[in-house]
């Protein structure tokens, strides 16, 4: 059977796409850092370019980009440090709370088992004095359950720090070279695919905008809403704890989750009540609605061309495909093959197999 020359060149691409999403697959782990780097360099290069045409080329591009990922790292461990104030009045709160929750938890499990002929005793004040201890704790047994903890999970930890120092180091690279690396992969397209390819990335960099503009109005719009909603309740870090919560939910589940995790701990403290319990569920529950049927879907799926459910799938097939960074990488990634699809959907139509 003989391949016509329109096959063989088809068969080629496939086999060469196949390679290289066998080599990602493969590479996972290793590749990791570098991803984020290109998405970080991706999103912060045309800073660089503005900084360089307003320096008018009296600026070295070196300081240029330094001067960008420092903003950049100050605004992440900014954004980080938000927790630290939530923590400096949560722990003492909790040494002088945890008896009192302790006793009206006991006094309200044991009526309810009771109704249903279950028996049980609780020794509270044994539950006490050793949570107290745990609380009042020395600060060398904190540094040695730490160090005893990063023993145990040394290869985890390592690849935290490891990822912490190459992410930035890579990030510097990409951000100095960007345009010439950009430029390198061009020059791998072949020349009678070249137009197409540079419509394909022209269309796909004006989506990924849109979504980087459309994420930030959420992140935004979320913070304003968790801090005030909040503050109605009369929560003391309501700002820090609604701020956080805000910016957090750019890595989609878990910035929403720690900042439950951070309100719930800070209403139970601050209340002891059910007060604490309502104030969660009202909201984060309505604001978890908003975001993910009406905020999200809106300001982010629609800018991009995404409807609603394909927002909701792309975040779950990515995170089952690649882990936390598909999650970080879904809806940018899903706009980018959202233009394929377009494409393809446009060249079938026109095609013969089509009309027939």
């Amino acid at each position: 059977m003989q391949f016509t020359s329109v096959q063989k060149r088809a068969a080629a691409w496939i086999a060469i796409a196949i390679l290289f999403l066998l080599a990602l697959w493969q590479l996972g782990p290793v590749l990791t850092p570098f991803v984020v780097a290109a998405v970080l360099a991706y999103a912060l290069t045309p800073l660089v370019n503005r900084l360089d045409r307003l320096g008018h080329g009296r600026m070295p591009r070196v300081l240029a980009v330094l001067l960008v990922e420092l903003v950049f790292i100050v605004a992440l461990l900014g954004l980080l440090l938000l927790v630290v104030p939530i923590l400096a009045k949560e722990l003492p709160l909790m040494r002088d709370q945890v008896p009192v929750l302790l006793d009206r938890l006991s006094g309200w499990i044991e009526p309810l088992l009771a109704q249903f002929g279950v028996k049980v005793s609780l020794d509270v004040a044994s539950i006490k004095g050793l949570m107290l201890q745990y609380l009042n704790g020395n600060v060398e047994e904190t540094l040695g359950s730490l160090l005893s903890s990063l023993k145990l999970g040394g290869s985890v930890a390592l690849a935290v720090v490891g990822n912490a120092v190459l992410i930035p180091v890579a990030l510097f690279y990409l951000l100095m070279d960007w345009d010439r690396f950009v430029a390198r992969i061009v020059e791998l397209v072949p020349p009678h695919l070249r137009e197409a390819f540079d419509s394909f990335t022209t269309e796909s960099d004006t989506v990924l905008g849109q979504y980087l503009r459309g994420q930030l109005l959420v992140m935004l719009m979320l913070a304003v809403y968790y801090s005030v909603g909040l503050s109605l309740f009369g929560l003391d870090l309501a700002m820090p704890i609604g701020i956080f919560t805000g910016l957090a939910v750019f890595v989609p589940y878990l910035g929403f989750g720690l900042g439950l995790v951070l309100a719930t701990l800070a209403g139970l403290l601050q209340f002891a009540s059910i007060k604490a319990l309502a104030m969660v569920a009202v909201v984060y529950g309505l604001g978890q609605l908003v975001e993910s049927f009406f905020l999200t879907p809106r300001l982010v799926g629609e800018r991009i061309g995404l409807h609603p459910l394909a927002v909701i799938f792309a975040l779950l097939a990515f995170g089952q495909l690649f882990g936390f960074v598909g999650v970080l990488v879904a809806l940018p990634a899903s706009a980018v093959l959202l233009v394929g699809v377009r494409r393809v959907r446009a060249s079938y139509l026109a095609s013969k197999l089509y009309r027939g």
